[in-house]
């Protein structure tokens, strides 16, 4: 579900005073019930899970294009991305935020992890387009439990990012966030029936 921007922007999140010359895209509610410690397992379901698997085939023939587009034009060349055209935001994050996740590149997007605490986790992209921030939070439910927040965080570059942006937008409501949303909630509900020495491992993320 998606929610008022309010719902990231009034919560005293560490992402606040990092990027807060990036506009907040999108806040979406996931669907992920679970406990107060729960947020690893939500990070390992993003960094090692099979989201794009999930996903159905409008989805992964969006993201195919998107590929595709980028290669031809060269959107996603080094040259485009981190030391070239941006500073990576690991510049701006406090000594307590410093290393506290592992160096990795993830498997879409090219997003690489920035921090982790207990109930947030960061990751950022650059590209010719934007330079983005992938926010997950854990935050407690109505009624009670936790479930996961998903925010989108951008800075795109000049007119043709803000273009960029404006152009895949309802690409991104119609096909790209419905997908994703569904592919979340199913991979959390298939760990839920795995066994419990299982779901134990599951919590070991490093944070």
């Amino acid at each position: 579900m998606k929610l008022p921007r309010t719902s990231h922007t009034s919560r005293p999140l560490r992402i606040h005073g990092i990027a807060g010359d990036f506009h907040l895209e999108d806040v979406w509610d996931l669907p992920t019930p679970g406990g107060p410690d729960d947020l690893p397992r939500l990070v390992r379901l993003f960094t090692e899970g099979e989201l794009m698997g999930g996903t159905s085939g409008a989805a992964r023939l969006l993201f195919a294009i998107r590929w595709k587009l980028g290669k031809l034009f060269g959107w996603d060349k080094p040259a485009a991305g981190f030391g070239a055209r941006v500073a990576t935001l690991q510049d701006r994050l406090p000594d307590d935020l410093r290393d506290t996740v592992p160096a990795a590149v993830l498997g879409v997007g090219g997003f690489r992890p920035l921090y982790a605490t207990h109930d947030e986790w960061a990751a950022e992209m650059a590209n010719s387009t934007v330079h983005g921030i992938l926010h997950l939070s854990w935050v407690p439910a109505p009624g009670g439990g936790h479930r996961g927040r998903m925010a989108v965080l951008v800075r795109p570059n000049g007119l043709f990012g803000t273009c960029y942006m404006a152009a895949i937008k309802p690409f991104r409501y119609a096909v790209v966030y419905p997908a994703l949303l569904h592919a979340i909630g199913r991979e959390w509900q298939r760990q839920e029936r795995k066994p419990a020495g299982d779901q134990a491992a599951l919590r070991n993320v490093r944070r």
